[in-house]
């Protein structure tokens, strides 16, 4: 077993999880090993050419890494091991966080692109297709990862989405990705305790959404927000509840940011395609959960 390879805990626990979520027989064959090659180039970073030989042709690992990120093989795993996790008391819901990274793209990644209609007499610049997770920001060719994170720093949902695009509009696409199901069956546990953010996340629209699945929600309010609704009088509405020591514990999604992106393929984007890129940050939050797990 090399350095950063699934355990035998680790790997009886995945293993479970491939059968229940619709692993195909026959022509598959060598699961362990092609995951701890995924597990190497995420990990480390590396071309998926110069993987080495212990895990077989890099071609093979390549694409089963391609298929199960298109057919949502991955996102099913991230599922089954989450519910694992609740079932045994291993998920904190009374405090999560919800925080946004920018990833810098590798210049292999900005080859996906979409000319748009050309104006005559008018010098159009190249943009990127949409559907690619992939604009513009201060930091370059950037996508962001909006997550959410729970008290333990470790994901429970996340999204991604180009790198100019804001935190608050995002709020509601990824509180509606949490869906953890029960082991004895019924509805899934969607509504955590307690929800912390920073000023980016202060708007209208998302305490309204908040208020209305019954949330708590911690986050400070904005100096021009604040000024707006006092200069509307009592239409302004009553100013929002903030407790310094519960937004102390935000710091918690901030760390599960930094051990998403220990792995390098997290940190730097060298994926051209958007659901690729969200199959590699899906390793990444499976193999944080099954670490805990088998801890």
């Amino acid at each position: 077993m090399g350095r950063g390879d699934l355990t035998n805990e680790e790997w009886l626990r995945l293993k479970q999880h491939l059968r229940k979520c619709g692993q195909r027989g026959g022509r598959w064959e060598s699961h362990r090993r092609v995951i701890n090659g995924v597990l190497f180039r995420q990990r480390t970073g590396v071309p998926w050419r110069d993987l080495p030989a212990r895990f077989g042709k890099w071609k093979t690992v390549y694409e089963r890494h391609r298929r199960w990120s298109a057919d949502g093989m991955w996102d099913r795993i991230f599922k089954a091991v989450l519910a694992d996790a609740d079932a045994t008391g291993c998920i904190d819901w009374s405090m999560v966080s919800a925080d946004s990274t920018s990833c810098r793209a590798h210049q292999n990644t900005a080859g996906a692109r979409k000319k748009p209609p050309r104006v005559p007499g008018r010098r159009t610049p190249r943009q990127h297709r949409p559907d690619e997770g992939l604009g513009r920001s201060r930091g370059g060719l950037t996508c962001r990862i909006h997550l959410l994170g729970e008290g333990s720093c470790r994901p429970l949902a996340f999204l991604i989405t180009p790198g100019q695009w804001g935190d608050a509009p995002q709020l509601v696409p990824v509180m509606e990705r949490v869906r953890v199901a029960r082991p004895d069956g019924g509805r899934p546990r969607t509504r955590p305790d307690h929800l912390g953010g920073d000023k980016a996340y202060s708007s209208r629209r998302n305490r309204r959404y908040l208020r209305r699945r019954q949330i708590k929600h911690t986050n400070p309010e904005p100096k021009n927000q604040r000024a707006n609704r006092q200069l509307r009088g009592s239409r302004g509405g009553q100013p929002t509840g903030f407790d310094t020591t519960i937004y102390k514990c935000r710091n918690e999604v901030e760390r599960t940011i930094n051990a998403l992106k220990n792995s390098r393929a997290v940190a730097t984007r060298y994926d051209k395609r958007a659901y690729i890129f969200h199959g590699t940050v899906t390793v990444a939050a499976i193999r944080l959960w099954l670490r805990s797990l088998s801890g």
